[in-house]
């Protein structure tokens, strides 16, 4: 189970916390205002109050062993100092993965400068959409086609390369249908890097990296493998 850290329990960090509490991750909800974090302690494993640009507040509460840390602070006042000094601890620390909310352009680049991998703007991405990305990052794009159900792209992990359609029995292992392949960089044939097989037949080999055009419920695409 990954374990999650969102900091700033906001509209659009409680939301996140919640979703990702509700994909059955392990979350650490973070925030200096007690209200905000005693309405959140029980639909998230954990609970915290503490100031974020304390790094030994933040070790002290296991937030070092995170997989991945979101740092969701509000920019108003001196949300946007705190925001930074928040991503520079969880680097310090060693957090494999940082993201951070930015209102505008000019704070997204800060905050990738001193570390964030990549910048959550709320006013543009949903909550549920950024929850449903860090639970399944191997789904690299996904389109709602009717409530709970969706056409999604994800990347070919190691356990299908070299298996055919056939062999790997999507509808049957994961309930959901192949729509089309475009092949990666493993691929035998380097001529065909980047070809796309929009009838894929049930000899056709899929390689790891391969992207895989597919379409399922939402509940069946969160379950198709990542490694």
């Amino acid at each position: 189970m990954r374990k999650f850290a969102v900091i700033g329990l906001g509209r659009f960090g409680r939301k996140l916390a919640v979703s990702l509490a509700a994909s059955e991750a392990e979350v650490i909800a973070i925030d200096q205002n007690r209200d905000i974090v005693e309405q959140i302690s029980d639909e998230v494993a954990q609970a915290v109050r503490l100031d974020s640009t304390d790094e030994n507040a933040l070790r002290s509460q296991g937030v070092h062993k995170v997989d991945v840390a979101i740092v969701g602070i509000g920019q108003s006042g001196r949300g946007f100092e705190s925001s930074i000094l928040t991503v520079v601890n969880l680097k310090a620390m060693g957090v494999p993965i940082v993201y951070a909310r930015a209102e505008t352009l000019v704070q997204g680049q800060v905050l990738e400068k001193v570390g964030a991998a990549e910048v959550i703007y709320p006013e543009i991405e949903s909550a549920q959409r950024w929850a449903g990305k860090l639970i399944t990052p191997h789904i690299v794009d996904k389109i709602d086609l009717s409530p709970g159900y969706s056409l999604a792209s994800i990347i070919a992990p190691a356990s299908f390369h070299e298996r055919t359609v056939l062999d790997l029995q999507l509808r049957h292992n994961y309930g959901v249908n192949l729509v089309s392949v475009k092949r990666g960089e493993n691929v035998e044939d380097e001529t065909l890097k980047g070809e796309i097989i929009n009838v894929p037949l049930p000899d056709t080999v899929i390689y790891q990296g391969d992207t895989l055009m597919i379409t399922g419920s939402d509940e069946n695409l969160a379950k198709m493998p990542a490694k």
